[in-house]
């Protein structure tokens, strides 16, 4: 939320949190961040994160009581991008769902077809 609400830098925007990776001693933590846009505005805006990284990681330290607060490191996560790749590769591919024709069977007539206890 601190990224959103307190950042004034005007790189920094469409940011979305995917997960963070913390170390087992808590002196780091990589923050993977989804950035909207194409490939400028991606790195415009993490080079903003990562510039802001020192304010960021003080907030940190002032919500957490631990001994180290976590150095902050933000990468890039393009798992987001690729889903959507693949997504469109796969639909360029596969055929449309609902396209084919489903005809029913001629033979069946409607008595057939309606629940009716036996007789």
């Amino acid at each position: 939320m601190a990224i959103l609400a307190d950042l004034k830098d005007p790189r920094i925007e469409n940011v979305t949190v995917t997960y963070v990776e913390v170390s087992g001693d808590m002196r780091q933590a990589k923050v993977h961040v989804s950035v909207m846009g194409d490939e400028t505005k991606q790195q415009l805006c993490l080079h903003g994160l990562r510039s802001s990284a020192g304010f960021l990681q003080k907030k940190v330290s002032k919500r957490i009581d631990t001994r180290y607060t976590p150095r902050i490191h933000f990468e890039l996560d393009m798992g987001i991008k690729k889903s959507i790749e693949v997504t469109r590769i796969l639909n360029d591919v596969l055929p449309i769902a609902g396209s084919e024709t489903n005809t029913p069977d001629e033979d069946v007539t409607l008595e057939e077809t309606t629940d009716h206890p036996p007789s």
